[in-house]
């Protein structure tokens, strides 16, 4: 008999999945939101819907880059998830992300005031950017929200 994955394998696991429906040229993340073992949304990185799509626009260098070196137009794959399931008036409160790429301090904010109780992460924000500290990770950690690394 096989071993039944967890539910914590298999929201990452999707989020995995998810990362590949980005059409961002630099980087792709997906994301899952659940609650009660239950997805409540799902979002991935790129611009908002109905705008554009950066590798048919801008297929060589992506969409142009803000002041801090990030794209400009796009929105974290935890922020369209975040955004959907607050559009559809659905309830964060202890719910759990699971993000293939560690938050950002600007998303860890907007977790945190969701009332998101736990993020599970794969891969480091600071890595890929190349700066010192995860610091949405710091920061969720600083005020109470569990946060693992698969």
């Amino acid at each position: 008999m096989s071993k039944r994955p967890s539910f914590d394998d298999i929201y990452m696991e999707l989020a995995e999945k998810l990362s590949a429906r980005s059409h961002c040229v630099k980087a792709q993340v997906g994301a899952v939101l659940t609650k009660d073992t239950r997805i409540i949304s799902l979002g991935y990185n790129g611009p908002p819907a109905g705008t554009h799509n950066c590798d048919e626009v801008w297929p060589e260098q992506g969409c142009p880059r803000d002041s801090k070196g990030s794209c400009s137009l796009a929105l974290h794959a935890e922020q369209n998830a975040i955004l959907y399931a607050a559009n559809n008036n659905t309830n964060m409160k202890g719910a759990t992300l699971y993000v293939t790429l560690s938050p950002c301090i600007a998303c860890a904010r907007v977790i945190y005031t969701v009332g998101i109780a736990k993020v599970f992460y794969k891969h480091s924000y600071a890595q890929f950017k190349g700066i010192p500290t995860d610091e949405g990770v710091d920061f969720l950690r600083r005020f109470g929200i569990e946060v693992v690394k698969v």
